[in-house]
């Protein structure tokens, strides 16, 4: 296939497509846990990389969330390497729209083991908060979860993958430090629109939200060509311990009482299950595209926190050198 008609078919894909890379809270695509990592041990690879990718993922209700992220890895030596994320978020649905800087990630991956035929490699990181995560509406509402550029907590992550010709296994962990800014509570919205009102309580209670810890497991089957790479996976990620808020007092218990459950004794924690495919195309061993396509299979029941995606894709260059 010819560079750039490959190129015209991802792009065509990639914009009937609608979605944003992993539906989580950013650890699936960090160090050791990201998806399609190169394997290839005829093949000397640069060992520094920066890669911008575009996507654009649907909720489970009206917004839609795009970003653009600058993905930069620059290697110490050839066991150790750090990452950097940048990513600018814009986010539109019915309730009004919102736009700035997302959450910034940094991570260190240290290789474990390098043989001839398999690779272990394991990795520490953090997410650091940009906001609050309680922007408003023009109104001076402050906003659900679902339109919020930050998750507006502290994260300690860490992971680590076996990786060969063939097969890639992750698996991480990613722990909230402390809760965020969020004042959004459905009770407290404006009613003199009916119509409006009733939307608004579709969306989840999120004031002072703390979030549970997630695990995560990636299993992904490669098949590598001179020049492009097909992948299929799965990416279950389980929420161990529930997200936390903290109800209208006028509505339940005292004030300061807090709550994981929502009206209908739905619990927020559980598994959430994704189908990821990737395809990309390599122009020479200094650059090349992906795209990655992924569907949700299992949705949490609750989730306070906005990760809600159904359809997900982005479209990535990659440059190393």
């Amino acid at each position: 296939m010819k560079p750039i008609t490959l190129l015209g078919t991802l792009v065509m894909v990639w914009h009937f497509s609608s979605g944003q890379g992993c539906s989580d809270a950013g650890f699936c695509t960090m160090g050791a846990m990201k998806p399609d990592q190169p394997y290839n041990k005829k093949v000397e690879f640069k060992l520094r990389t920066i890669e911008f990718s575009f996507y654009r993922g649907t909720t489970t209700l009206t917004p839609i969330v795009y970003v653009a992220t600058a993905d930069m890895n620059f290697s110490l030596n050839r066991k150790n390497t750090i990452q950097v994320k940048v990513p600018l978020q814009h986010v539109e649905g019915r309730l009004g729209a919102t736009g700035s800087m997302s959450d910034l990630s940094f991570c260190f991956t240290h290789n474990l083991i390098n043989s001839d035929r398999f690779d272990l490699n394991l990795s520490v990181g953090a997410k650091v908060p940009t906001n609050n995560s309680n922007l408003k509406d023009q109104e001076g509402n402050p906003l659900p979860m679902y339109y919020q550029t930050s998750l507006g907590t502290y994260d300690f992550i860490a992971g680590i993958s076996l990786i060969n010709r063939q097969w890639l296994f992750a698996t991480g962990i990613q722990i909230p430090l402390n809760q965020n800014g969020n004042k959004f509570d459905w009770h407290r919205w404006p009613q003199n629109d009916p119509d409006e009102f009733l939307y608004v309580q579709k969306y989840p209670n999120s004031t002072d939200l703390k979030r549970g810890t997630d695990v995560m497991l990636r299993v992904e089957r490669n098949f590598r060509l001179s020049r492009v790479n097909f992948s299929l996976g799965m990416l279950p990620i389980y929420r161990i311990t529930a997200d936390r808020y903290t109800p209208d007092p006028s509505v339940q218990g005292k004030f300061g009482e807090r709550s994981s459950v929502d009206s209908k004794g739905n619990i927020a924690r559980g598994l959430a299950l994704s189908a990821i495919a990737t395809i990309g195309y390599s122009f020479n061993v200094n650059s090349g595209i992906r795209l990655l396509v992924g569907h949700k299979i299992v949705q949490r029941e609750f989730s306070p926190d906005g990760l809600t995606r159904e359809l997900v894709s982005s479209l990535t260059y990659i440059y190393r050198f």
